[in-house]
């Protein structure tokens, strides 16, 4: 009887560096500011992309963006509370607060 060993796929929590990203920015005084953005559940987060076609579905093709390794993405977001990056997030539209039920 022959015993294969097979390395376990990595859980979805487990840090696995995504490589260069496109990462959205916008102008500044100082140059270019890395663009933050909210989780659905208000928490700050960094944003990158693996691909300007991916970014561009995203945010729009006249969005500017600067390349960064994961970690240079992390390290300039988490001093300003945003220890979370997400890679190629899918954006919800917003909807408007009118357009919610309420409780009376």
């Amino acid at each position: 009887m022959s015993h294969h060993l097979y390395a376990e796929d990595p859980e979805p929590s487990d840090h696995v560096p995504a490589g260069p990203l496109f990462v959205p920015v916008r102008p500044g005084p100082a140059g270019c500011t890395t663009r933050l953005f909210r989780t659905p559940l208000g928490g700050r987060t960094a944003v990158g992309f693996t691909s300007p076609q991916r970014l561009a579905e995203a945010l729009g093709g006249g969005q500017p963006w600067v390349r960064l390794s994961e970690p240079a993405l992390r390290a300039l977001a988490e001093p300003v509370g945003a220890t979370i990056v997400t890679v190629d997030p899918r954006f919800a539209p917003e909807v408007s607060r009118r357009h919610h039920l309420r409780a009376v």
